[in-house]
């Protein structure tokens, strides 16, 4: 099985550039630990803890249309429809959930069974 590390995508909007282009699709990657270590030491992070997820999507995203970089700067002037898009993309991709694959012992089937995180319960009602 390849680990799947980089995910394309639109944003609804997209990012409006200083001379009006519009950047809307993009790469994001998965991040490692100090991805989510680093920010916390930004004085930005600190003063303000809704400012964490601008520092993190700077750090992962790493292509958005034809911008040289992806930096603090664009994550601020982001829609915030956008900016809600990309949180939620890095919370799905960077979920911790474990998938099986596992046979039914009466009819032999093949399927996938997902298990949530640790200290979840994963029980229906």
């Amino acid at each position: 099985m390849d680990l799947k590390t980089e995910y394309e995508f639109i944003l609804p909007r997209g990012y409006v550039d200083k001379d009006g282009t519009v950047h809307r699709h993009g790469v994001m990657r998965l991040a490692n630990a100090k991805d989510e270590i680093a920010p916390l030491n930004d004085l930005r992070v600190q003063r303000n803890r809704a400012y964490l997820i601008i520092v993190l999507l700077s750090r992962v995203i790493t292509k958005l249309g034809d911008l040289p970089e992806v930096n603090t700067g664009v994550i601020e002037s982001l829609f915030a429809g956008d900016l809600r898009f990309l949180e939620e993309m890095y919370n799905r991709i960077n979920e911790d959930e474990a998938v099986v694959k596992v046979t039914c012992p009466e009819c032999g089937a093949v399927f996938e069974k997902e298990f949530g995180r640790l200290g979840e319960s994963s029980a229906t009602p």
